[in-house]
């Protein structure tokens, strides 16, 4: 495809998937369109995940970190100032005396993970296998102690209410759109060649001049900043939160999406959410029973986590690269992007 082609055909995709996500509130009911938030939030959160999981193979588990700071940051700057004076009556001054709009105060929110991330891993980047992860699930329960035990700031292990409900589908689907594509324009650069090169051989990466340690680290706060923008997405889709909302359990629903759709793509991401997602909520109806003329199933409450469990198991015997594997769907169609093509 030609590249005026390629770009006309982008441009109306655009122009589609903006109609749709207009249109959608008016065609169906509030569930739906529910479920179409939460899978654009999880789609954010993952695909920012993977770029430092999948494309630089640094297996983090405190992913979800930077989520509870980015929720948190975005929630005390949007908080309107008399529910400050209510719910955090402790706050600073200087901070309890101003309210921030939502798309400020997600995007300081963001900034804030980057400037944590910068902290956080330049020490931690510097460590391979199994020892980062480690280290950055220790970093995730560093931010879980922090958020209970600093009280003025985020009311502690009681639940964090009054945020505004701001996000809505195209906020939601908005950010999905920023986000995929400034990270498949990092990823697929040059530069994002770096990732993939520390990925395979960090020894053989080194030796063709290439820095493990800045590259790691501009990957994980690249992921950082889109995991503090999905936080603030997913604190506003809630209104109420605690730090229990931020912890193991939305780690390792993160990691399973990721890893179900595939690890070296984008693309694998967002189909790993939508599976896992679409899954998800057709289990936790049959979980109420069914009744199929005179054959009635009861209740089997819980079914939805085991049954999600196994097929996490089997992808990892049968399809331990991911439903996508390294392919990236494109204007090209379907594509592996971190080949390169055969030779002619």
């Amino acid at each position: 495809m030609s590249r005026p082609a390629a770009l006309i055909a982008l441009l109306a995709g655009i122009l589609a998937m903006a109609a749709l996500v207009l249109a959608l509130p008016h065609l169906f009911n509030d569930y739906l369109v529910r479920v179409v938030i939460v899978t654009c939030i999880n789609a954010v959160l993952v695909a920012s995940l993977g770029i430092g999981n999948g494309f630089t193979g640094v297996f983090s588990l405190g992913h979800v970190g930077f989520v509870a700071i980015g929720a948190y940051a975005s929630g005390i700057l949007s908080l309107p100032v008399a529910a400050k004076h209510a719910y955090l009556s402790d706050l600073p001054f200087w901070l309890g005396s101003f309210s921030l709009p939502f798309l400020p105060a997600t995007i300081v929110a963001g900034l804030i993970c980057v400037a944590v991330a910068f902290v956080v891993g330049a020490p931690l980047m510097r460590l391979s296998g199994y020892f980062v992860s480690v280290a950055t699930l220790g970093f995730l329960i560093i931010v879980n102690v922090i958020l209970i035990n600093a009280v003025d700031y985020t009311r502690g292990a009681r639940t964090f209410t009054g945020v505004p409900l701001e996000t809505t589908l195209p906020w939601a689907a908005g950010w999905l759109f920023v986000t995929l594509l400034v990270l498949a324009r990092i990823v697929y650069s040059p530069y994002g060649r770096r990732f993939r090169a520390v990925r395979e051989d960090t020894i053989a990466a080194q030796a063709i001049g290439i820095s493990v340690l800045p590259t790691r680290l501009s990957a994980f706060m690249t992921g950082a900043f889109f995991a503090g923008v999905g936080g603030s997405l997913y604190g506003h889709y809630l209104g109420s939160f605690s730090p229990a909302s931020f912890y193991m359990a939305y780690t390792f629903a993160l990691i399973s999406m990721l890893v179900i759709g595939g690890m070296q793509s984008l693309t694998g991401a967002v189909v790993g959410v939508v599976a896992v997602t679409l899954a998800s909520e057709v289990l936790r109806n049959l979980e109420r029973g069914i009744e199929l003329g005179s054959v009635s199933i009861p209740p089997l409450y819980g079914a939805s986590q085991i049954v999600l469990g196994i097929i996490f198991i089997l992808v990892m015997i049968f399809r331990p690269s991911g439903i996508m594997g390294d392919r990236e769907l494109t204007l090209g169609f379907l594509t592996s992007r971190n080949r390169p093509p055969p030779e002619e």
